[in-house]
């Protein structure tokens, strides 16, 4: 297939704001695929490269040949393969080398594939083709039912190696795909309700849970081996080794939990959020930090245990699992009713030690792992929002040379885009003045006076006490009085909080 096809069927995406249409469009283009193409054409269609970042900023894509004024030739398993080779390059020299391959890249290419490529380096293919969409796209171009493609998805964790699958094999290809010790699946994601009330009338009879402000783990053991991921599936078990002890010591073959991993006071009231994810983050000294700073793991649920799988058993029935096998301080504080007089009271115990909120769950929901599942509710009274920066700006004084005021943006599903909301500079310490100025300055995509435009890559968690009417910003809506509560980077650009959930915020006010 020619990269042309890709970037047309790109353009056919973007032009439309109707989820049936654009299927429509990524399924007439994935049926021309070889296996072989798959998984980057899934890839490049969901806006992201298949592989590592290539180096190249910028500033590298500023001043790159003309166009091609032939036709179409570029073969899409070769612009891959072009890529690939410049993000190799390293040593002395790299970013010549870089440059050169990447002006060979682009001399061969016409307009629309400059367009096209330019936006997937910069990350801003801003098309409305998320990974889900395409996965639906995948379905109907195989004629297999988009529930079975979105299940190999969550439990193989990468869309290409399932394109790969189903274009090879079909609906056999998809069998292959199972839970697998040591291999991570896509968490489950919790809604939102705004009072355990709300949450207790929506899914019924629940376990309540404390919601804690942690990082996301989900932990394999296979005998006395243990993984650690993140919420992104990125493999952490070096910076954890209190986890991997933890786990070790339970009374289990195999297992795979989920959880949280969280730095505690010798009081068990959680640190500030932002201690926990620098610990988390850390690579370097890994052993001085445990001392000064350990993780305790929290799990709260069990996917997996000594050969049986428990995906598709009600939570009921998983947490009878849990609580066989995982110590009562290593579980979350839960409670079972259906009364939301208790939920509410069990809320406000959560709160007084330190904790953001509870989770409603309905105790027979199965593990609907990689989607935001009705049978989930967070419940959280203090609003908070995972944003994506924009951009940000010089700041002045005791600021002076340090990117200070954010540009926030909510994700926009229908365009791909990101809504702008307002600005913030509070709530930043110096250390994170610091760190955000050098972070902000390699996403770098553009100036505009004292304003440093970015990649809209890096997401922030934002406390704000509500959302009020616009006309300044596009979406109709910002932000009252916000600050920066953390950094995420657990999370990617493509979980920040949509637009329609910034809204529904306003509409509750």
């Amino acid at each position: 297939m020619l990269l042309d096809d890709i970037a047309r069927t790109s353009e056919a995406v973007a032009g439309t704001s109707s989820r049936t249409a654009k299927v429509d469009a990524l399924a007439s283009c994935l049926r021309g695929l070889r296996a072989d193409e798959a998984p980057i054409a899934v890839a490049y269609l969901s806006g992201v490269l298949p592989h590592a970042p290539i180096g190249v900023g910028w500033a590298a894509l500023r001043d790159l040949p003309e166009p091609s004024p032939g036709p179409p030739s570029l073969e899409l398993v070769d612009v891959d393969a072009a890529l690939r080779s410049i993000g190799a390059a390293s040593g002395p020299g790299s970013q010549a080398i870089r440059r050169s391959a990447l002006a060979r890249l682009f001399s061969r290419a016409t307009d629309r594939e400059q367009r096209f490529l330019r936006a997937l380096l910069h990350g801003e293919l801003r098309q409305g083709a998320l990974e889900s969409v395409v996965a639906d796209g995948l379905a109907r171009a195989s004629d297999i039912a988009p529930a079975e493609v979105r299940r190999a998805l969550m439990l193989a964790g990468d869309l290409g190696a399932v394109a790969t699958a189903v274009l090879a094999d079909g609906r056999t290809g998809l069998a292959r795909f199972r839970l697998e010790l040591l291999r991570p699946l896509k968490p489950m994601l919790a809604q939102s309700a705004e009072s355990p009330r709300e949450a207790i009338e929506r899914v019924g009879a629940a376990v309540v849970e404390w919601k804690l402000d942690g990082a996301r783990i989900q932990v394999h053991r296979l005998g006395e081996e243990v993984r650690a991921y993140t919420r992104n599936l990125a493999d952490i078990t070096d910076r954890v080794p209190e986890v991997v002890t933890a786990v070790l010591a339970l009374p289990v073959e195999a297992v795979v939990l989920d959880g949280e991993a969280i730095a505690l006071e010798p009081d068990g009231r959680p640190h500030p959020f932002q201690v926990t994810m620098s610990r988390f983050g850390s690579k370097l000294d890994v052993d001085a930090l445990r001392a000064r700073v350990p993780l305790t793991p929290v799990f709260f649920d069990c996917l997996h245990v000594d050969g049986e799988d428990l995906l598709d058993q009600p939570l009921a029935g998983r947490r009878t699992v849990l609580l066989d096998r995982v110590p009562e301080t290593m579980r979350t504080a839960t409670l079972e009713t259906a009364v939301p007089e208790e939920a509410e009271r069990f809320l406000e115990t959560a709160i007084a030690h330190g904790h953001e909120g509870v989770m409603v769950k309905a105790v027979d929901a199965p593990y609907e792992a990689g989607r935001r599942g009705a049978g989930w509710l967070k419940v959280k009274p203090v609003h908070t929002l995972d944003l994506v920066i924009l951009a940000a700006e010089w700041g002045h004084g005791r600021r002076q040379g340090k990117l200070s005021n954010l540009h926030l943006g909510a994700r926009d599903p229908e365009s791909g885009g990101f809504v702008m909301l307002g600005k913030t500079f509070k709530g930043l310490t110096d250390a994170m003045l610091a760190w955000q100025t050098e972070r902000l300055l390699e996403l770098e995509c553009g100036r505009e006076g004292h304003v440093v435009h970015v990649r809209p890559e890096l997401v922030v968690e934002i406390a704000l006490d509500g959302v009020q009417t616009s006309t300044r910003y596009p979406g109709g809506v910002a932000l009252r009085f916000a600050r920066v509560k953390g950094y995420r980077p657990d999370k990617s650009a493509a979980e920040a909080d949509t637009i329609d959930a910034v809204r529904a915020i306003h509409a509750r006010v």
